[in-house]
């Protein structure tokens, strides 16, 4: 990552501080024991799986629909600020998967899953453009399938897991939310190199886009004017970020002042 050369054991621990508190998983693994062991039941009533993932979203999916935790699966995702990445990612990677050149994201991933699972999801959402509307949209598919979804496991990208959760937590307060980020991501220092990953997911950003979404999340977690609590726009429940995390995000903003991504209007709700 390009920047200042000194300190990076300093940058390193700061934005892993950010990933462990953004990437949230309730379960330790999405198997039918963890959730009897946390939830008192074996299967939830959906899993959700959000096209803003990088493509190990699709793996965790896949293990998820093997390991039958859920009555019912689908993908969720229109075109967003990740989309144009997720296909550049997929046709790179995977260049047997058959999907048009403007293919949603949750096409993408059912094409994916497909391709390297055999394995269909039960339904798609297309519209979605945000994280917001990710959530409503999903919502009132359920609702018009007539899909029970007192239980729901929510399968995002690492970086947006928690906004994800404290969304639903609004816009569905009846359901039980089961958060699975899609991907763990630890960042070391290899010398001669500076800043890596230590185990790459499948697909995985560039660790300068990596960063952006990392630091583009608090702001938005954060309840005031500016964020997306009810002090702000109202998009998702109240939260309180730990001190911890807001020290790591200030130093990391004044080491890269332009890693702080602000909202693409193009895909506003």
């Amino acid at each position: 990552m390009a920047g200042k050369t000194e300190n990076w054991e300093s940058v390193a621990n700061d934005i892993n501080t950010l990933a462990a508190y953004l990437g949230m998983r309730d379960v330790l693994e999405l198997t039918q024991d963890a959730l009897q062991s946390r939830y008192g039941f074996k299967q939830a009533d959906v899993m959700a799986l959000f096209g803003g993932s990088i493509l190990a979203g699709g793996d965790v999916l896949a293990e998820a629909m093997h390991a039958d935790v859920a009555r019912a699966y689908v993908i969720v995702g229109g075109a967003g600020h990740t989309t144009e990445m997720l296909r550049a990612k997929a046709r790179s990677l995977c260049p047997d998967l058959d999907f048009v050149d403007d293919a949603t994201e949750s096409e993408i991933f059912s094409a994916y899953l497909l391709r390297t699972y055999g394995l269909t999801p039960n339904l798609l959402e297309m519209h979605s453009t945000n994280c917001g509307n990710n959530i409503t949209n999903l919502r009132d598919l359920l609702n018009e399938q007539g899909i029970k979804h007192d239980s729901l496991i929510l399968s995002q990208d690492a970086t947006m897991q928690r906004r994800m959760v404290a969304g639903v937590l609004k816009e569905i307060p009846s359901t039980t939310p089961i958060a699975f980020a899609t991907y763990e991501a630890h960042m070391i220092v290899q010398e001669g190199e500076g800043l890596i990953y230590e185990h790459a997911p499948r697909g995985m950003w560039e660790p300068r886009r990596y960063l952006t979404l990392l630091m583009g999340e608090i702001p938005r977690l954060t309840d005031d004017d500016d964020g997306y609590g009810p002090k702000g726009r109202g998009f998702i429940v109240h939260l309180d970020v730990p001190d911890q995390v807001k020290e790591s995000w200030e130093r990391l903003r004044k080491r890269y002042p332009w890693s702080v991504r602000r909202a693409d209007p193009r895909y506003a709700g």
